[in-house]
């Protein structure tokens, strides 16, 4: 898929790195490696797009307000945890619990690079689609790496779902997508991606 190089380990970041900042957690993660070991089935994936939701005066995000739920109870807890929810009632969404306690932050992986496992990605999504539809979305790519609803509050620094290091990478932003209703919010800048990396879910028309 790629002749990208994995590194000799894949030692989970720590809790600190999902401690920063919501807005610099998104854009660090463009380019590390999202490890799925779900199921005894191991499938590694580099992260070429994300979205940054800063509650709770973000009008997109969830947390708006504070809003506390059993949904979105997780966002509110310590940082480096999944907040995993249901886009559409059919397709789950994978996303990083950041910033500190109380915080009701998190980051949206929109988009993945498969590296390793790809039989089990096509295994569980089908073999009529190109391999660049397989992870560019953020339903698409819990599909693929098996993550569900079931998965919602995993500490994401052990066990079966983890983020490794990477090189960096260069990154763009935009606007995030499909959040017309949040207003004036809509437009911030908050959409990380790698250029040019055909397995992200949509080229803005206008990169920043």
């Amino acid at each position: 898929m790629s002749d990208i190089i994995l590194p000799s380990t894949l030692d989970p970041l720590p809790r600190d790195f999902f401690a920063q900042p919501v807005l610099q957690v998104a854009r660090e993660c463009v380019g590390k490696l999202l490890i799925s070991r779900i199921g005894g089935v191991e499938v590694i994936s580099r992260i070429v797009e994300t979205e940054a939701y800063r509650g709770p005066d973000d009008r997109a995000a969830h947390s708006y307000r504070g809003r506390r739920s059993i949904r979105t109870e997780v966002m509110f807890g310590p940082a480096g945890h999944a907040y995993v929810f249901t886009l559409y009632g059919i397709h789950a969404a994978f996303n990083l619990v950041t910033g500190q306690l109380g915080e009701p932050e998190a980051v949206l992986v929109r988009a993945v690079e498969p590296l390793r496992g790809f039989d089990h990605i096509v295994a569980r999504r089908g073999s009529r689609r190109t391999r660049f539809e397989l992870t560019n979305g953020p339903g698409k790519l819990c599909e693929a790496l098996g993550i569900t609803k079931q998965h919602n509050g995993v500490d994401v620094t052990q066990g079966e779902l983890t983020l490794a290091w990477a090189p960096r990478v260069n990154v763009k932003r935009s606007p995030r997508i499909g959040i017309d209703y949040a207003g004036a919010w809509a437009q911030k800048p908050w959409r990380f991606f790698e250029p040019e990396n055909p397995f992200v879910s949509r080229v803005p028309k206008r990169n920043q």
